[in-house]
């Protein structure tokens, strides 16, 4: 039987309380990875992971414990995201949204909102694997194998996704990033 932040998912008592702890324990990282693949939007990660945590607990008498729980969940998130993005696009061709960048992109910091928006932006220019596998494995530090779990895919795909979103990050980014540091391959 699946443990995770206290959870049995076999035990029916107190169900609700364990699934509480979980959402406790997962929260904040669940809200950072959703930030991330969705662009950036504070407000839309939260929309997400709160409509991930909910389908989670209602699929919860469905879990078979073919994985852990946590991975079970942020696969769900992973889909929720993915699912954002695919509106959020259809919305934008409708808006019409766009801003300009600062004209030296060098001269500024990794605070700086431009920047920021400019790094969103690169990663919204990958293809959907390859940014979820970018963000899984060097944002949030899941291995190449616990990745391969959430995205369901072989871990050899992944590996390729994550090479091509580095080669498409470095074009993009190019007169930003200093060649000497970073992201390796």
């Amino acid at each position: 039987m699946a443990r995770d932040a206290g959870i049995g998912v076999g035990v029916s008592e107190d169900v609700e309380a364990r699934f509480v702890a979980f959402v406790g324990t997962h929260r904040d990282r669940a809200r950072r990875l959703a930030w991330r693949l969705i662009g950036g939007d504070e407000a839309a990660a939260e929309d997400v992971v709160q409509d991930a945590f909910v389908r989670a607990f209602e699929a919860l008498g469905r879990f078979r414990e073919e994985s852990t729980l946590e991975t079970w969940f942020y696969r769900i998130l992973v889909r929720q995201a993915h699912n954002h993005r695919r509106w959020r696009r259809v919305r934008e061709l409708w808006g019409g949204v766009g801003d300009a960048d600062a004209a030296d992109p060098r001269a500024r910091g990794p605070g700086d909102p431009a920047l920021r928006r400019r790094i969103a932006g690169a990663l919204d220019g990958l293809s959907r694997p390859q940014r979820e596998a970018f963000v899984l494995v060097h944002l949030e530090g899941f291995t190449t194998a616990e990745t391969a779990g959430l995205m369901g895919k072989p871990e050899g795909t992944v590996k390729s996704h994550l090479h091509r979103a580095l080669k498409g990050l470095r074009a993009q980014l190019a007169d930003v990033h200093d060649p000497g540091e970073g992201i390796s391959s």
